[in-house]
């Protein structure tokens, strides 16, 4: 039996695992790369196994960078099962084509140019229709019934607790009468995510193939961070500012929505708590996302899956996800007109790490004034937008403009969907039976590597940390076999250099229409001017130096 490590390693994105035993190839997961540009041009690449021999897949669950690329796996020929619980199955089908159209957009983008320029145009990595189409092959599953494959493949979809119908997967391979058992945890779940259950824990495995996403990290606890999210709300709200929450359309929405809906019940006789309540629910909250509207729907028809007190609030006719003030925007107009009003209100937007949609038109308009806050309730991966203003980045680039960062930036670790460190441990202290081997995936080199050591220091189970293209064998003396050779990625950085030559023309060009707009009138100040020929002089040397190294 063997695991090839083909996504996810040593990076939070682009989970893709290739496992072969028991006469069978199958997948787990197979996540699109988001984040730095280096790191979405591997969306483009080819899959390392013959996508036609693959014989079924298994998804741990809907977030786009574990099931973002099922529509190229199933253009380039794959007709096997994708197994997946419900819930997953039922937001793949909205969060799926609207990644699609994400990628009609951005491809429309790249050819606008390519047609100034007389170039041909470019085809998305697939479409909202192809998107669409790949649904037919998801076949759904239950938690916690055994599913046989095949005569020696079993799995078994376990709640990860992470998000609506994520899973912790057991898989059984018999091989020569020998029957092993590895787990797949996707992503692990917060235990303190107010809607889901915590976790399952397992008794027993033989390898485990781990997330480690805040591996060196501790989240606040709930009552904290509660009480943390009104504080800056009412405090923004009362200034007359926005609070803008850049936040992932399924799972950190919906749990944020019922949190607010949530926070009187243990403050009634709390007057400054009334006071600041009162505050926030006197504004009017904006639901900016047609994903998430229909993500909310999918939350609704699946209450089933929710922790006990929430169904028996559901139970006695109160529904968690609504309270007065709250608005969804389904249209462009509407989400345009957010940032016309002069009402103090708090408005709710993917994506989450601030890279595409509609928060990139609502941070344009709010960053640059003082009495707004822009609070970050989820993971910021390195290299995006989000986690470039979460750094304390006092300028970032928006649609070709530089805005000054002057809001507010608050990060409240503590609404993540990932298990820190502690839970992480518990996880792996949960095992009766415990595992021959852990393999840490989905995470930042930093974190891994205090994991890895607090996890053998404590438990003295062996630990590794795969590389990109790593082959292990799993057996008594687990070993890497082989490195499975990459694709030549340097093509893919001298396009990259390429169209980032183009692009820095055109900010050039507007960089030379906003100095002469609003630097070079008679007003502007000596030491301004003095100041900005300094750095438009650097910029030159910068050029020149580029030129002269060739």
């Amino acid at each position: 039996m063997k695991i090839t490590f083909l996504g996810a390693t040593k990076t939070v994105t682009g989970s893709n695992f290739l496992v072969e035993g028991a006469g069978k190839k199958f997948i787990v997961d197979c996540g699109l790369y988001q984040g730095k540009a280096t790191d979405e041009l591997k969306n483009e690449e080819d899959f390392l196994y013959d996508v036609k021999q693959i014989d079924f897949m298994l998804l741990t669950h809907a977030h786009i960078d574990h099931s973002g690329r099922i529509p190229k796996l199933y253009n380039e020929g794959f007709r096997g099962d994708v197994y997946a619980t419900k819930a997953t199955c039922d937001l793949c089908t909205i969060m799926l084509p609207d990644s699609g159209h994400i990628q009609e957009n951005e491809v429309e983008w790249k050819n606008r140019k390519r047609r100034r320029e007389g170039l041909s145009e470019l085809p998305p990595l697939y479409t909202a229709e192809e998107a669409i189409k790949s649904m037919e092959i998801f076949k759904p599953v239950k938690y916690d019934e055994i599913v046989e494959i095949s005569e020696n493949i079993k799995v078994r979809f376990n709640d990860a607790g992470h998000m609506l119908g994520s899973s912790i997967i057991e898989i059984w391979v018999t091989e020569d009468g020998e029957t092993k058992k590895v787990v797949f945890t996707g992503d692990l779940g917060n235990n303190d995510i107010p809607l889901l259950d915590s976790p399952t824990m397992i008794e027993s495995a033989d390898y485990v193939v781990m997330e480690s996403t805040y591996g060196n990290r501790l989240h606040m606890r709930n009552d904290d961070k509660a009480e943390l999210f009104l504080n800056i709300v009412a405090e923004t709200l009362e200034k007359g500012g926005n609070v803008v929450i850049p936040s992932f359309a399924v799972g950190r929405t919906q749990e944020i929505l019922y949190e607010l809906s949530r926070l009187k019940e243990n403050n009634k006789d709390n007057e400054e708590f009334k006071a600041k309540y009162k505050r926030l629910m006197d504004a009017p909250v904006y639901v900016d996302s047609p994903l998430a509207i229909s993500a909310t729907e999918v939350f609704r028809e699946n209450m089933d899956l929710f922790e006990e007190d929430v169904k028996k609030e559901i139970a006695s006719g109160e529904n968690p996800l609504e309270f007065p003030g709250l608005q969804f925007t389904r249209t462009a107009d509407e989400s345009k007109a957010l940032n016309e009003t002069a009402h103090a209100s708090i408005i709710i937007s993917a994506s989450g790490m601030c890279e595409v949609g509609r928060i990139k038109h609502h941070l344009k308009h709010n960053l640059w004034n003082p009495n707004n806050t822009i609070l970050f309730v989820g993971y910021q991966a390195p290299g995006t937008l989000g986690r470039n203003i979460v750094d304390g980045a006092k300028k970032v680039k928006i649609f070709g403009e530089e805005i000054a960062v002057n809001a507010r930036i608050e990060y409240i670790e503590g609404y993540s969907g990932h298990a820190d460190q502690e839970w992480l441990l518990n996880f792996v202290y949960s095992f009766i039976n415990k595992p021959k081997h852990i393999f840490l995936v989905h995470g930042e080199p930093e974190g891994q590597i205090e994991l890895k050591q607090k996890i053998i220091e404590n438990t003295k189970i062996p630990v590794t940390i795969p590389d990109f293209g790593d082959v292990y064998e799993l057996n008594e003396d687990l070993k890497l076999l082989e490195k499975m050779e990459v694709p030549d990625r340097y093509k893919y950085i001298r396009l990259a250099i390429l169209e980032r030559v183009e692009t820095l023309k055109e900010e050039i060009e507007d960089m030379g229409e906003i100095i002469k707009e609003t630097m070079l009138t008679e007003d502007a100040k000596d030491t301004d001017l003095a100041e900005l020929n300094e750095k438009v002089k650097e910029l030159e040397k910068q050029i020149v130096n580029i030129i002269d190294e060739k």
